[in-house]
């Protein structure tokens, strides 16, 4: 192949290569570091889980105080005494029996004082409070 320069009229019989190559050497480079990359971390022999999926409930029970005072236990609507009640049951089946309070940001203070005070006579030790994230 030949070309004539432009600038010396000179004729070029052979190809410049280099940055074709620096390219190539480049690319591959890229392609071995996102290759090894991909693949961290420790090799260990996982245990392999069943395939069938837990047949076991989810034995925590919500309640969830809505932002005009209603009371929900799991999804359906109670009463505080009714909450009492229905929690006692399963307390009574379940003495480890785990408690998540979910009260909306704009409730009275006080519905979620008389929840409380519920989950405290029943003596309910696993509570917990549900909140969201912190957005950073």
């Amino acid at each position: 192949m030949r070309r004539r320069s432009r600038a010396e009229g000179r004729i070029y019989d052979e190809l410049n290569l280099t940055p074709l190559m620096d390219l190539a050497w480049n690319l591959l480079i890229v392609f071995i570091i996102m290759a090894t990359a991909s693949v961290q971390g420790i090799k260990v022999d996982l245990p392999q889980a069943s395939e069938a999926p837990s047949m076991a409930k989810p034995k925590t029970k919500a309640i969830t105080i809505t932002e005009d005072g209603r009371v929900y236990l799991d999804t359906f609507q109670v009463s505080l005494e009714e909450l009492e009640q229905r929690l006692a049951a399963y307390k009574a089946a379940d003495p480890s029996l785990p408690v998540v309070v979910k009260g909306d940001a704009r409730i009275q203070y006080q519905v979620v004082i008389e929840v409380l005070d519920v989950v405290k006579r029943l003596e309910i030790r696993e509570l917990g409070l549900v909140t969201q994230r912190l957005v950073k």
